[in-house]
Order: C-alpha cells, then structure tokens, then sequence
C-alpha cells in the first residue's frame, strides 16, 4: 500500500513537467498583460495558439502575432510555387495545406522583375529565375538547391524548431536534417540574443516598407511582425530592431521578404480556408504555415 501511494505521489510531481512541454501555462494571460498593443485575434487550440495584436509604430499600421505551436517540426509547413516556372498568389499556396490556421509569406526571389543574385552565386541571375534565394532550398525533406561552396544565411525547420543560420557551411546544416528552408538576403538576420546583426553601411535596412519580420522566442514560441504599408510609408528594418530589442529577449530574429509580398492570412475555427487579413494581394515563391 504504502509503495502505491509514493508511485501516486511521484506521478503526481510529474505531471506539471510534461504538461508545460505540451501546452504553454496563462499563455493568453501573458498576452494581455505584456501587449504592445489592442488583442484582436485569438486562435486557441489543444495544438495551436496564437494572438494577433494591432498597433501603430511611428504612425504605421502593424500587427504582431504570438504563436505557440506544441510540435514545430510538424505543424510549421512551407509550400512553394512550381520551381524555375511560375510565382503563386499567397491564397493558392495556402490552400493546399490542409489544416493550415496562420500563414505569411515566405522567401525572397529571383525573377525577371527582381533579378538580383549574390556575387557568390554561380551562373547568371536568369538560372534562378522563379525560384528562392538562398545556397539551399528543401521541400518537405527533399534538396531543391544546394549551391557548393556558398555559406547558407536564412531559416531552417528541424526536429527542434526554426533555426536561423547566418553564413554556416551547407554540409553542417544539413547535418541537421532540415524539412523545409526560408531566405533572403545574405544581411537578413536582426538579431542574435539581442545583439544587432545589421550591417552599418546597409542602406536597405534604413529604408521604410512592409515587413515580415520573425521572431524565436524559444522551440514553441515565436513572434512575427507585420508591417502594412496601406497608408504611409513602413517601417525601417533599424526601426523593426529596435522594437524587438526593446520589448522581447528574443534568440533570433529575421526579417523574410517584405514589401509587395508581406502577407499574413488567417482561418476561423469554424472555416476551412484561410482569408487575408494583411496583403497577399502579389504573387510570391513559397509562405510559410502553422497548422494545428
């Protein structure tokens, strides 16, 4: 008796443990009390959890979102448009993610219209046409690009969540195992542990646009912020830095392709298709999805 009411006892000791890896504790508490700005949106599920906060920063119309997802390696998913053939409409891309409850654009890309590459990059800018920028590209698992010898600067997805990579070898960061990839510039970091990783004589980070901007808090928890330039001018990436350092601890944070492309898109619990809720409105490469 006496060995059944310790095993009881330890059970019991146990159980706060495991259910704070499965679902963040006062999540929408902790929302509400530290908001930078007016909560209208709360998506909250055994799975999924994410609140969207609107706000304006230096007169511009943003949103941040908070979202916890409970296994990022699974419900984090990426789509892409058709490689070296065409660009999608965010919407479209989103529609084949079954499940999928957020979504915002994704990657930079090479085309006709944008047809920048690094210098590091082999061939000419038209062999990269309609596709993402970054030395490697994978989808669900499978290797789209891996440019030998060309630092990879971008996101990853792994067993243990994003991961953002800012000029590692490709080999040692598909040692990792990566599903899915997300990139832009070479200069796209922000932030590592709060410490600025912009370039001083950037003078894209000194200009004021839509922005998509992602945050790691920690494996569960991530930030994005959305950027809308509907009335005035945008944000500048410095300025963007600024907030993050000045209001979160953030591991990392990394600033995906902004602009014409920023799109964040939502579905209600009781619908099956996601809906617009910021942008969306110019075709992109790939976004990137939370399901539950």
């Amino acid at each position: 008796m006496k060995k059944r009411i310790v095993c009881l006892f330890l059970c019991l000791l146990l159980v706060p443990l495991f259910a704070g890896a499965e679902e963040p504790e006062h999540f929408f508490d902790d929302v509400e009390r530290d908001a930078v700005g007016e909560v209208t949106k709360t998506y909250d599920s055994p799975t999924l959890k994410y609140t969207i906060e609107k706000f304006r920063m230096h007169g511009e119309l943003c949103r941040l979102v908070r979202v916890w997802v409970q296994d990022p390696a699974r419900q984090i998913r990426r789509e892409t448009a058709t490689w070296r053939k065409n660009l999608k409409f965010p919407k479209t891309l989103a529609d084949r993610i079954e499940g999928a409850a957020l979504v915002i654009n994704g990657s930079g890309y090479v085309s006709p219209e944008f047809p920048e590459i690094p210098d590091n990059y082999p061939g000419e800018s038209k062999d990269y046409y309609y596709t993402p920028l970054g030395s490697l590209s994978i989808l669900n698992g499978e290797v789209l690009r891996n440019l030998e010898g060309v630092p990879y600067y971008g996101i990853t997805l792994d067993a243990d969540g994003l991961q953002m990579y800012t000029g590692e070898d490709n080999e040692k960061v598909l040692a990792t195992n990566p599903s899915q990839t997300w990139s832009f510039y070479e200069t796209c970091p922000l932030l590592r542990d709060n410490q600025d990783l912009l370039p001083e004589e950037w003078k894209f980070a000194d200009r004021r646009a839509a922005r998509t901007i992602i945050a790691r808090l920690d494996r569960n928890n991530y930030l994005i912020l959305m950027v809308d330039t509907s009335l005035k001018n945008g944000i500048s990436l410095r300025r963007a830095q600024v907030f993050f350092q000045e209001n979160f601890n953030a591991e990392w944070v990394y600033n995906l392709d902004g602009g014409p492309s920023s799109a964040l898109l939502i579905r209600d619990r009781e619908a099956k298709k996601v809906h617009a809720l910021m942008g969306a409105g110019a075709k992109d490469f790939d976004i990137m999805a939370f399901v539950e």
